[in-house]
């Protein structure tokens, strides 16, 4: 077992060594694009909540559309930052959102269902898959510090 251990952390070590810090002010694609998903989502239920919009023929309440959109923006705005916490934080969410999409294509009884399942769950496991590099350049070591990883 500790032979084994001991080859995946030289493999892992070999990975973190070719990670390049992020770079002050930069902020690759997948991140933007998680940006703008977060605010996005969070606009698009503060706007559905004052439109009055029914979900499955009831209205949600106030409090728990107001409560995720201030997440979402708190998000959005922590990874802008490129604050670590936040990224792994819509890491999380967005990894149980392509979970619950991909669980769903076994129930899915239509092809609207089928299709919604699969416009979830392609972008969103793309979109995971690009922010574990992404969370991995935020954590990368920079400087001396860089060298001896190395």
């Amino acid at each position: 077992m500790s032979r084994g251990y001991a080859r995946a952390e030289e493999r892992n070590a070999a990975a973190r060594a070719t990670l390049t810090p992020l770079a002050p002010g930069e902020r690759p694609p997948a991140l933007v694009v998680a940006v703008v998903l977060a605010a996005a989502l969070a606009i698009a239920n503060v706007v559905a909540l004052v439109a009055g919009l029914d979900v499955e023929g009831r209205r949600p309440g106030a409090f728990g559309v107001l409560l995720f959109a201030v997440l979402m923006l708190a998000a959005a705005w922590g990874m802008w930052q490129r604050r670590y916490g936040a990224v792994l934080a819509f890491e999380a969410l967005l990894g149980i959102t392509v979970a619950i999409a991909a669980l769903s294509l076994f129930v899915a009884n239509n092809a609207a269902a089928v299709v919604l399942c699969l416009v979830i769950l392609l972008p969103g496991g793309w979109l995971f898959w690009k922010l574990v590099r992404v969370m991995g350049r935020l954590q990368a070591p920079r400087g001396p510090a860089r060298e001896r990883v190395r």
